[in-house]
């Protein structure tokens, strides 16, 4: 079971940094008045995370259905492993915000001048702007964290970020699982994930994208400051990490209610 929780422990987290950072592309773009260009550079990190999301999805239900040939019942601590590596890749973007910022901040500028992505990796990999990199290092601090919950905290978009993580973060999960418990009906259970995504797909695409790009857009024209953005995306990354701990719980739930619904199909 170790040996086959390692990769969709590696890529799950792959996955859940690479979407935590995309906050910070968005700020550094903010930063250099240039969000249309550092929104383009986020493909990169989606690439990314769905690159392993491509390799993480054959892996987990080979899991599934070894745990099923040798009626393992390791199997739901295992899910709860892979959950957890969630939670581990959303601690690393959190660790790596503020470094993540700055080069966001430099790679927008870089990606204008160069044209192209390709150019612009091409351009990034001279030494000299290799030993730059290092210059712009900073991890978050404890200090960081206290500055964030000072003041006034997002606290309703915060909620909503949590909810639709965690959703997202079982969801596939609980569908595997209902899976595992329903063999006879195990493609529809396997099939069923809209049910689960599809309630955070819609919070996500009604209450929080649109609030952050008016907020985005509010902050280019100086209405609103940058450093209140630093504290929105901040908040963000918080729930977030907050969301894949709550998923630990939905993980067991979310899986009886799909197979309660697949009874009836």
């Amino acid at each position: 079971m170790i040996y086959q929780l390692a990769l969709p422990f590696l890529f799950t987290m792959i996955i859940h940094a690479a979407d935590s950072m995309s906050y910070a592309l968005r700020l550094g773009g903010m930063r250099t008045r240039r969000i249309t260009i550092a929104i383009s550079l986020s493909g990169m990190l989606l690439l990314l995370s769905r690159t392993s999301n491509m390799a993480q999805g054959p892996l987990l239900g080979s899991m599934i259905d070894s745990a099923r040939e040798s009626g393992g019942g390791s199997i739901q601590m295992g899910l709860h492993i892979i959950i957890l590596a969630a939670a581990v890749g959303t601690m690393i973007a959190i660790l790596l915000f503020p470094t993540t910022v700055r080069w966001s901040a430099r790679m927008v500028v870089h990606l204008e001048k160069a044209g192209s992505i390709p150019a612009m990796v091409k351009s990034l990999f001279h030494l000299t702007k290799m030993k730059n990199a290092w210059t712009y290092v900073c991890l978050a601090r404890l200090s960081m964290f206290k500055q964030l919950m000072t003041g006034r905290v997002p606290r309703r978009l915060m909620l909503l970020n949590m909810i639709v993580t965690a959703i997202y973060t079982c969801g596939v999960l609980a569908t595997l699982y209902a899976a595992y418990m329903n063999p006879e009906q195990a493609v529809t259970a396997s099939q069923s994930t809209g049910l689960i995504n599809g309630i955070a797909t819609i919070l996500l695409a009604m209450l929080i994208d649109p609030k952050l790009a008016l907020l985005s857009d509010r902050t280019l024209r100086g209405e609103v400051p940058v450093a209140h953005m630093n504290k929105i995306y901040g908040s963000m990354l918080v729930s977030r990490l907050a969301g894949t701990m709550v998923a630990q719980f939905l993980l067991i739930p979310f899986a009886l209610w799909i197979s309660w619904i697949v009874g009836f199909l």
